[in-house]
């Protein structure tokens, strides 16, 4: 076995690690957790959407956009 091939599947088997373990604690968690991070995650896109508004289209811009 060659030296590089080691780190590639260490760092897959950690990667599968780490998202199974991750799902295991979704499937864990209550619904008042999941709605509060609902509610934190759409805190946050209101906020962005005020800082960074979307641009305003002109008639150009609305008659070459696919409808």
């Amino acid at each position: 076995m060659e030296h590089d091939d080691l780190p590639f599947p260490l760092r897959l088997l950690y990667l599968i690690l780490v998202r199974f373990c991750g799902w295991l604690v979704l499937l864990d968690r209550s619904t008042a957790s999941k709605n509060a991070e609902l509610l934190v995650l759409r805190h946050e896109v209101a906020a962005r959407r005020r800082t960074h508004p979307r641009p305003g289209l002109n008639w150009a811009d609305r008659w070459s956009s696919p409808r």
